[in-house]
């Protein structure tokens, strides 16, 4: 998915939780969302809460866009045509529905609920995502993770993983990138990340062990939670710096909530986003895009879509 903007988000103030007569909670910042239009008249709108004027990383996280539940006869659904990545690793995460994914690696799968779809740019990719007639209602979230400069030019590559879930006491778990729960996704990234799907049941409080040396972001789909005693709703995302070891968590509502965990260490490099490439300098955004517009084979050629780029 594409459109990266510059205009920043709303951000509600940080707050932090206090623990009657004990020392203060934890700070959570959360990050709200804004709405982006995606496509034409009949577009799909998805909700953006990174990067923003705020905050443009949790680790190497530097993208996250959430969508639906999106009736698709009424917006005609995702139909992105092929368009270039540099820098980065795409993850595809759906809640309901089914796209099409194709790229100039000449991968050509499916997305469906509960599975993971990643895709490394690197030195540069194209790829296309199309909803499937079969989908009715669409439901999900596109992340991108920045590559450190060591692997910036990294080959392409494309990755499917289905995470087998994992029960804790009032929650199910998910990991499709890196650990957490006693469970460890098998697929490459090239700095520490966490990535995870959490289903709460309702009225239920957990206590996730993490690595104290990354920070978090806690992305809310449904459900009414807390984040370390700060009340976060849908579409938010709650931000957690490092040096805490346990991440507490309650589903405050009567109904199952649901949330997506990222993670990782600071990533300490500073990164230059712009449409759908990351570099490190205006000159890099430029090379980049001069590539694509002259139609060099920097990235490719995706076969199988029926449209133009």
């Amino acid at each position: 998915m594409s459109n990266v903007e510059t205009e920043p988000a709303v951000l509600r103030c940080g707050a932090t939780a206090d623990a009657g007569d004990g020392p203060p909670g934890p700070r959570v910042e959360i990050l709200a969302p804004r709405e982006v239009p995606l496509g034409g008249p009949r577009s799909m709108t998805v909700r953006r809460t990174l990067p923003q004027r705020s905050r443009t990383l949790i680790g190497a996280w530097c993208f996250a866009d959430h969508y639906g539940p999106d009736d698709v006869a009424a917006t005609d659904g995702m139909d992105v045509p092929p368009h270039p990545h540099t820098g980065l690793q795409t993850v595809s995460w759906l809640f309901s529905g089914e796209v099409e994914h194709r790229d100039s690696l000449g991968s050509h799968a499916l997305i469906r609920p509960g599975e993971l779809n990643l895709m490394t740019g690197g030195h540069g990719i194209a790829h296309s995502e199309v909803s499937t007639p079969r989908t009715t209602v669409l439901h999900g979230v596109q992340l991108w993770v920045a590559l450190p400069e060591a692997h910036r030019g990294a080959d392409r590559e494309f990755r499917h993983h289905v995470p087998e879930p994992v029960r804790v006491e009032g929650a199910e778990i998910r990991v499709f990138l890196g650990s957490l729960a006693g469970a460890v996704s098998p697929v490459r990234t090239f700095t520490p990340l966490l990535g995870a799907e959490l289903l709460v049941e309702p009225r239920a409080t957990l206590a996730l062990t993490v690595d104290p040396d990354y920070e978090h972001g806690l992305l809310v789909d449904r459900g009414d939670l807390l984040l370390a005693d700060t009340p976060l709703r849908p579409a938010d995302l709650g931000y957690l710096d490092t040096g805490h070891d346990t991440i507490h968590l309650t589903n405050t509502s009567d109904a199952p909530a649901r949330a997506l965990l990222l993670g990782g260490p600071p990533f300490g490099e500073e990164i230059v986003m712009w449409w759908n490439f990351v570099g490190r300098s205006h000159d890099d955004i430029v090379r980049a895009r001069t590539a694509w517009e002259n139609g060099t084979d920097r990235f490719g050629t995706v076969e199988g879509y029926d449209g133009p780029p």
